[in-house]
């Protein structure tokens, strides 16, 4: 594209490309002209001069909005003054009536209002339809109308608290070396009995089955499908029927390897894999002899379970039977951008050939995805039996691989050949790229908000609360061009209006409410939009502080909103008191210069005497609370808890790692797995100890104290065989 510079920038300022933006000292960045060109061309805009958007776009408006007039720019018909509309509701009602044309200037296209749209629509997924005057009233311009309530689900009115885990490091004395499904129903019914209205989870979101080893949740493969590792194998129906798979668990070498497994500190991806691929194989095999050839009833369940969720079933399943075959003799065609062209298009013959031909290898995948949806609703029944307000607080990562099955399944949503990230900032001075290639904003409108729809459907089921991961996505996103630097990308914009209006109209129809992880500077507007579509605020103590510095008190905080005393990206509670989250950023030459060095750590002792005052002033002095000490003791850390407990806060959330003790953060971002475990670290203590070991009671009695949670009569959690 060979435009001149002012041109360039008006066409960047019409697709929402900034040509600058401020980072985070407040000074100004000029985006490269390579850039801005790199960033037009990835959202296809490279050969269109004018720039002409697909439409006519996806029309949302809000339920009870007496101004939302319904008006379109379509191709200029022959006759202009016998348009029609027509708008066929969800439900399957009609309405219709006249056009009026409000200006034809260019001749070749023409702005239309539909007179006479009721008032009031009811909320819900329709379609406009034009038509003009001549016989039979042919089709002029079709476009989807969304109508949207004002604000998402409420939480429960009562103040409600919930322990958050990673899934994965739930140790158990039953499972095989990684949390399970299982283990989260233990631990529904384990929450429930202390108290808790919600039990939090990491995204579950399908990794890569060939990989295990590529661990982390907000990198996934899909996030419209699970991770099958998180199956509790053992209690498959079709395992109890398999007398070949249980004969293979019992033998005294697969026992041995899942004791190793079970004891390990860490999770031991591969060999995790190792051992549930090979039983899952089997029980599969006995599963499709018995219900797939012929077809039984639990056969046609899963049928018309791939049927009804092709974007979270079949074709996740499909491409991992793809995927496996063909790196089974080339490992290093790993992800379809390396694949042979003609398995780069989901829809092609040799996509469809391929089904036909392996369709075994792709039901058993679709086998694991049904189980997986299985186990899952299992947990959050769990949660209703329990009584518990809420049930599962899932979470959403902000981006998928560009390898995987997401990007496969609809490449033409994202804008390929560009990461997400952030730009530099006072802890990463390179900035940050994620890997992730964001959805294309010019695409998001035009087949109605599907990808959106569909992220959102996927992971409000089965749930009852739901973390968007950086929600300032709704908003902005910042790019990179691949084979740039984070220092050379810049900020792109998407419709936070219709993107907050189609999650709110998700999350009534869900009963899920929504929590906008929005950490970080997050312009006002955003904040206020965010509010009046009632998403809840995400606040850590670790950033919540008085101009003094000090930790802000407990009514500072903002009722509409999540608070916890920090995150899988900050440090635990005992390691944000021991600094151990900067000896492993010192250890690993994490800081840019020995200025940031040195202010962190006076920053961090500056903070211990700042909790301790805080915790007095709150008249919550627990025995031994000491800013010198080198270590806090049981009573601070549940004063700490009981602290943010009081806050009027809708949800707060219990981190595990804080109630056991862990020193270490689940993650710690700018580094990768061969210098820092993440996203492998179990909890210490196993689910069958926790009531011999008494922190969990302990910490949940003094949220309790404070007037939040729910005080139920439930019979103490059943451990699963």
């Amino acid at each position: 594209m060979s435009l001149p510079d002012s041109a360039l920038d008006a066409l960047c300022e019409r697709y929402g490309i900034a040509v600058r933006y401020r980072d985070f000292w407040h000074h100004e960045h000029e985006a490269p002209a390579a850039t801005k060109r790199a960033l037009l061309a990835a959202m296809g805009v490279d050969r269109e001069a004018h720039g002409e958007a697909w439409g006519p776009p996806t029309l949302v408006v809000r339920a009870h909005d007496p101004a939302h007039d319904i008006e379109l720019t379509i191709a200029a018909p022959a006759d202009l003054h016998a348009l029609r509309w027509h708008l066929a509701l969800e439900s399957g009602g009609r309405h219709g009536g006249d056009c009026v044309c409000i200006n034809d200037d260019d001749g070749a296209r023409v702005r239309i209002r539909c007179a006479g749209v009721p008032a009031e629509l009811p909320t819900g997924y329709h379609r406009l339809v034009v038509t003009d005057g001549r016989p039979g009233g042919i089709v002029v311009a079709t476009a989807p109308v969304i109508v949207c309530p004002a604000r998402c689900h409420a939480p429960p009115p009562a103040r409600v608290f919930g322990p958050t885990v990673q899934l994965y490091a739930l140790r158990s004395q039953r499972n095989w070396g990684i949390g399970d499904f299982t283990d989260l129903r233990t631990l529904v019914r384990t929450a429930a009995a202390h108290g808790a209205d919600f039990v939090g989870v990491n995204p579950l979101h399908a990794l890569f089955p060939g990989r295990p080893n590529d661990a982390s949740p907000y990198s996934p493969s899909s996030r419209l499908a699970l991770n099958p590792l998180y199956l509790d194998v053992e209690a498959l129906e079709d395992y109890a029927a398999c007398e070949e798979a249980r004969a293979a668990v019992a033998s005294r070498s697969f026992q041995a390897r899942l004791a190793a497994a079970r004891a390990a500190p860490l999770v031991d991806y591969a060999e995790v894999a190792a051992l549930k691929v090979d039983i899952l194989a089997r029980v599969f095999a006995h599963f499709r002899r018995h219900h797939l050839e012929p077809l039984s009833a639990r056969g046609h369940a899963m049928r018309a379970y791939a049927e009804a969720h092709p974007e979270f079933a079949w074709q996740p399943a499909l491409f991992d039977a793809l995927q496996g075959e063909l790196a089974r003799d080339d490992p290093s065609r790993w992800g379809w951008p390396v694949w042979p062209v003609d398995y780069q298009d989901h829809a092609s013959e040799a996509v469809q050939a391929f089904a036909h031909a392996h369709r075994q290898d792709v039901d058993f995948f679709l086998y694991l995805q049904w189980q997986a949806d299985r186990q899952l609703a299992a947990a959050a029944d769990a949660a209703v039996e329990a009584g518990m307000a809420i049930g599962l607080y899932r979470d959403v990562a902000v981006g998928a691989n560009p390898g995987g099955a997401e990007t496969w399944q609809a490449p033409a949503r994202f804008a390929l050949g560009v990461h997400v990230g952030a730009p530099p900032d006072e802890f990463n001075q390179r900035g940050q790229d994620w890997g992730l290639p964001p959805w294309n904003p010019r695409r998001l409108g035009a087949d109605g908000y599907a990808a959106w729809v569909a992220l959102l459907r996927a992971n409000m089921r089965h749930s009852g609360a739901l973390r968007i991961d950086h929600v300032m996505a709704l908003l902005r996103l910042f790019w990179i061009p691949e084979g740039m630097s984070p220092a050379e990308g810049t900020y792109v914009a998407y419709p936070l209006d219709d993107l907050l209006a189609l999650l709110a109209l998700e999350s009534m129809r869900h009963a899920c409410a929504v929590v906008g992880e929005d950490l970080g500077t997050v312009p006002d507007a955003v904040r206020t939009a965010l509010r009046d579509a009632g998403v809840l605020s995400y606040r850590v103590l670790w950033f919540e502080r008085g101009a003094d510095g000090g930790f802000a008190a407990p009514e500072a905080y903002p009722e509409q909103a999540l608070c916890s005393v920090t995150t899988h990206d900050l440090p635990t509670l005992q390691g944000f008191w021991q600094s151990t989250d900067l000896a492993a950023r010192d250890a690993l030459t994490l800081f840019p210069d020995e200025n940031v060095r040195a202010t962190q750590y006076a920053e961090r002792a500056a903070d211990r005497p700042h909790l301790t005052a805080a915790l007095r002033r709150a008249d919550l002095d627990a025995t031994g609370l000491d800013d010198r000490a080198p270590s806090l003791d049981a009573a601070t850390v549940a004063a700490v808890h009981a602290y943010l407990a009081r806050t009027p806060c809708a949800m707060m959330a219990l981190q595990l790692e804080d109630v056991f003790g862990e020193t270490e953060q689940v993650n710690l971002p700018a580094t990768t797995d061969d210098r820092y475990p993440n996203w492998r670290r179990k909890i210490t203590v196993a689910l069958e100890d926790w009531a011999s070991d008494g922190r969990f009671a302990a910490i949940c009695s003094a949220i309790g104290a404070q007037g939040r949670g729910t005080t139920r009569s439930v019979a103490p959690a059943r451990h699963a065989p």
